[in-house]
């Protein structure tokens, strides 16, 4: 299967990386030729044009910043929708907004392609190694042709049900690992002022009932004084607003939420939008005077694992 991958940034590098890796027929684009280069060096095909791509390869994958920018790759003049026609199949990687996902697939569908949204989760380190875990909504036959790409780009594959199920569910998924940011954030805080060290608080947490993905992965680089998770704090106020507005559409009348999307956006207004978002603990440090550092923390989160074939995780009762 020819492959056509737009937008190369953090995420997207890395995913169209796992399928140059593994000899697939790759043609990429961005809106910055210069990222792409390394791509083109190693046998990967560029493409002048949206269109372009969309002619020349039977699946196409955009991980764009926002749905604005997928909405413009796509209904362009020289956008996929001119290039794209039957048995063709425009996978979304971003994340984005379900009504969004929906909207842009009824078009798809129009010209006898196939939609399908399907998101990654699980940090810019795993997406480097194939080790992602991919949610993907979509009919059930276009899941089954797009498994061998999904497999080699994530490792745990959620097939979530109709076009913009995976988005409402990584949306969520960000709320709850932007709740879990703040939580700890809180509680290094708090276990510093009360005099306790660190590296041993780390290690309590990691151990206990308090443990998570976000403390093993975050609060390293956070307590290393980086900060760099690859994930700015513009990105985080788009996602679980995003949320937000799923729960809006729902009729549920959220506590927590709304509290996380104004304690993001002061940080953004303190510390700017491209800040990284572990950095929302400066707001505590600044307030209590204290440095949330400790020695032995790396700077950045690489995947210890080593790459393997992903398959089909399968719901229980199913």
């Amino acid at each position: 299967m020819k492959v056509g991958f737009i937008g190369l940034g953090n995420v997207g590098g890395k995913l169209s990386g796992s399928l140059l890796r593994n000899g697939f027929d790759l043609t990429v684009r961005d809106l910055d030729r210069s990222v792409a280069q390394p791509f083109l060096d190693q046998g990967a095909h560029w493409a002048d044009s949206p269109k372009e791509m969309a002619e020349a390869c039977e699946l196409i994958i955009t991980c764009l910043p926002s749905p604005a920018a997928s909405a413009a790759v796509m209904e362009a003049d020289e956008g996929l929708l001119a290039g794209f026609g039957p048995g063709k199949i425009w996978a979304e990687m971003s994340t984005t907004d379900e009504a969004e996902v929906k909207r842009l697939g009824e078009k798809v569908r129009a010209v006898g392609a196939s939609p399908v949204d399907c998101p990654v989760s699980g940090g810019c380190h795993r997406a480097a190694t194939g080790n992602i875990a991919i949610f993907a909504g979509c009919d059930r036959d276009v899941f089954e042709r797009m498994l061998p790409i999904l497999t080699t780009m994530g490792r745990r594959i959620l097939h979530t049900g109709e076009l913009g199920s995976a988005s409402v569910l990584k949306v969520m998924t960000n709320y709850l690992a932007t709740a879990n940011l703040i939580t700890l954030a809180e509680a290094m805080v708090t276990s510093k002022a009360a005099g306790m060290d660190l590296s041993t608080t780390y290690e309590a947490i990691r151990i206990s009932s308090g443990n998570s993905f976000v403390h093993e992965t975050e609060s390293q680089v956070t307590l290393n004084g980086s900060r760099d998770i690859n994930f700015t704090m513009d990105l985080v106020v788009k996602d679980i607003s995003l949320f937000q507005q799923v729960a809006d559409r729902a009729g549920v009348p959220l506590e927590v939420s709304p509290v996380l999307i104004d304690i993001f956006k002061d940080g953004m207004e303190r510390y700017g939008e491209r800040e990284w978002s572990p950095n929302i603990i400066r707001r505590l440090e600044d307030a209590t005077g204290l440095s949330i550092l400790a020695d032995g923390f790396p700077a950045e989160i690489v995947d210890d694992e080593p790459e393997e074939s992903g398959y089909e995780v399968i719901p229980r009762g199913r």
